[in-house]
């Protein structure tokens, strides 16, 4: 061949498709460039020429070896007021073929023609590496057959797949990268339909000229017919039977009459990009611990469901669920179990509902259900108990057996609402209904409970601000030394003068401060108020120590110890005179951070308590391990000194522990005389209760002691 030939680096003769390639390729060509002649020429990114055959020499007037290297506007200037250049821009910025079309040029020695001419980019690894140009002189047209075997080698390398197919959507070539994309060779496909690609697929809507929509079923054929080109995502049949995800380009070629005679469809594997977005679209709707759908995911289930309804007016259940007791879990074993739970729960309520119901995990140990085309509330009441005997299975984490209960909040729809926020919130009403009447148990919906729910959520938002007001006050029982009969300390009792209500105690606010995240602000309140306190007591002459609860919120914040070192320096109150109470769920966490806390206060001469003593889970091995001063026996024990004195031997059990440990013991509640006879037999060192003296704002401990002194003396 000359140097004027058509040739790219890398292509041979055995690249030409394997069946007629010669007609093939005539037809591909003669669809594209419509008569022969045809001038063929390629540019790189600074517009000089890199490939210019004989054609080009004789139309252009030009040979190749003046022509190679030139900038291609020196020897051919499309007239047109800059089109032409903005057309080869948009060329190499997009990768995209734009439709041929007639110029006017002006070649080196003045001549004018008109050129008929299509171009498009020559890809490599995805890039657009050159800009391929096929020109014919309107009044001349010679098809040179060597142009017409070139182009096909570019047709046969290009690195996206391509079909050229007639206009009865038959196959009359496709490419090496057709076949690497669906296992079909020539001898496959060629004179048949194309291979099942878009038949059976829908297609993308696209927008008409005038601005309306084509209906998603419209046929992609008669789409490209119509607008000249067609993009859509489709799928294409591999020769093994599955389907692949293709974003396919097809576009119509029209004869000089303007009659649509073949095809050419560029195809782009999408497997990769669809697994890519499925998979972020999971993680961005599913719960990363347990795998179920998240609150995003779920409430596009819900507006679902809620469509459904509007247009059958069938019905569905909405069931919100809160473990009972879930937070000990992890106070006390760790969050590491308490995860371990929460997967566990995750399994078992998925084997309760059906395919088509939905489990999501909201956050914490939250969970909902909504149970699509429900028969009744019976099936929901059904369903809701089955939840509560899978929940209720032992279960085990940490290498121990744990137990936990559920309580289930229902709502149906319509009837307890037509929104996602209604029932959402009417389900967590219920819910709390549940809870409040004993827990391990499931409530529906009615007003009355909404109104109760409404109620706590005023509460939670006066809460907020009650501190910041002022209105928290301290109410302070002595606790006494039963041999002496000498109050030795008080317990400091919070108490809430809320502005309408009146006086709250801290069974009407404090759970919901625990859940609504005041529980540390307000202990840290309650700590520096009761050191004050105790200094001022000291100050008066009065010996006492001041008790103060810790709520497990507190306990493991890691600002404690700066904020008792910072409540005992501020007031003065010296560091033995100050006694934390904290539950045995808070011990028996067990871990190195409780044992550092401990130790630490301690180490400043704190003294630790543990409140409510035989109503948890406690290991003698445990609390041997931590600086104890004192176990106080919950006042459930003291009542039965009185109602059921045949079961009081858990009292002298727990006293024997404690001496045991070298540790005090107080009886809480203490309320009869006969109550504190028998504590004193069993050698209980303190007590506390009404018996005493009731909570009070300033107690007076002169009188007290004169009081009980004489009450014993009487006794």
């Amino acid at each position: 061949m000359s140097n004027d030939s058509f040739d790219f680096p890398g292509a041979s003769a055995s690249n030409a498709p394997g069946f007629k390639a010669l007609d093939a390729l005539y037809h591909f060509v003669a669809a594209i460039e419509l008569t022969p002649s045809v001038a063929v020429h390629c540019q790189d990114r600074e517009g000089r020429v890199q490939f210019w055959n004989s054609t080009c020499a004789t139309v252009f007037g030009v040979p190749a070896r003046e022509a190679l290297g030139q900038p291609l506007a020196d020897l051919v200037a499309h007239l047109g007021d800059g089109d032409f250049a903005r057309m080869i821009e948009t060329i190499w910025r997009t990768g995209i073929a734009p439709p041929p079309r007639d110029w006017q040029v002006r070649l080196r020695d003045g001549t004018l023609r008109w050129m008929y001419s299509s171009h498009f980019p020559v890809l490599r690894d995805g890039v657009t590496h050159q800009v391929f140009c096929m020109e014919f002189d309107v009044s001349e047209r010679h098809l040179l057959e060597d142009s017409l075997q070139h182009a096909g080698r570019v047709f046969h390398n290009a690195h996206n797949a391509m079909l050229v197919l007639d206009a009865d959507h038959h196959v009359l070539a496709l490419n090496r990268a057709f076949t690497d994309l669906s296992g079909l060779h020539t001898q496959d496909v060629a004179g048949k339909p194309a291979p099942g690609l878009f038949e059976t697929s829908e297609a993308r809507t696209e927008a008409r000229n005038d601005g309306t929509s084509l209906p998603a079923q419209r046929d992609v054929w008669q789409l490209s017919s119509e607008n000249g080109h067609w993009e859509g995502e489709l799928t294409v049949t591999r020769r093994d039977g599955h389907t692949a995800p293709v974003w396919v380009a097809l576009t119509a070629i029209r004869d000089h009459t303007g009659a649509v005679n073949s095809f050419v469809a560029v195809l782009t594997d999408i497997t990769e990009r669809k697994a890519l977005e499925e998979r972020t679209r999971h993680q961005a709707e599913h719960d990363a611990l347990t795998g179920l759908p998240n609150r995003v995911l779920f409430i596009d289930r819900l507006q679902q469901a809620l469509a459904k309804e509007r247009r059958q007016h069938g019905r569905f259940a909405l069931l919100f669920l809160d473990l009972d007791n879930f937070k000990s879990i992890n106070d006390t074993h760790g969050h590491h179990a308490g995860d371990a739970v929460l997967q566990q729960i995750a399994l078992r309520l998925t084997h309760c509902v059906r395919a088509v119901d939905t489990v999501s995990r909201l956050g914490g140990d939250e969970f909902v259900v909504l149970l699509a085309d429900i028969g009744g509330v019976d099936q929901a009441a059904h369903v809701a108990g089955s939840i509560m005997r899978a929940v209720a299975q032992p279960m085990h984490a940490s290498g121990q057996e744990l137990a936990l209960t559920v309580s289930i909040g229902i709502a149906i729809c319509p009837g307890d609402g037509t929104d996602t926020d209604a029932l959402l919130r009417h389900a967590d009403a219920a819910m709390y209904h549940a809870k409040q009447n004993g827990r391990s148990a499931f409530h529906f919906f009615s007003p009355a409970m909404n109104a109760h729910v409404m109620a706590r959520v005023q509460l939670e938002s006066q809460l907020r601000t009650a501190l910041a007001r002022g209105e928290f006050v301290l109410d302070y029982q002595p606790e006494i030394d039963l041999a002496s009969g000498r109050p030795v300390a008080a317990e400091a009792l919070i108490r809430w003068r809320h502005p309408q209500r009146g006086l709250l105690l801290p069974g009407e606010f404090l759970a919901v401060a625990e859940e609504c995240g005041m529980s540390v602000p307000i202990g840290h309140w309650v700590l520096q108020e009761a050191c004050r306190q105790a200094k001022a007591w000291r100050d008066g002459g009065l010996a006492m120590s001041v008790a103060v609860n810790l709520s497990a919120g507190q306990f493991i914040d890691p600002a404690l110890l700066n904020l008792v070192d910072a409540a005992l320096s501020g007031t003065g109150l010296p560091a033995e005179c100050l006694e934390l109470e904290v539950t045995e769920a808070v011990i028996m966490r067990g871990d190195v951070a409780t044992g550092a806390t401990i130790a630490a206060l301690a180490r400043r001469g704190v003294h630790l308590a543990i409140d409510g003593f035989g109503t948890g889970y406690s290991s003698l091995s445990w609390l041997q391990r931590f600086p104890l001063t004192k176990l106080k026996i919950d006042r459930s024990f003291i009542d039965q000194i009185d109602s059921r004195p045949n079961e009081t031997g858990m009292i002298p059990a727990i006293i024997a522990v404690a001496r045991s440990l070298k540790l005090k013991v107080l009886a809480e509640g203490v309320e009869t005389n006969q109550q504190l006879r028998f504590l004193a037999e069993h050698g209980c060192d303190e007590y506390q209760g009404y018996l005493a003296a009731p909570p009070s704002r300033a107690p007076d401990f002169k009188t007290l002691q004169k009081t009980v002194a004489s009450g014993r003396n009487g006794g």
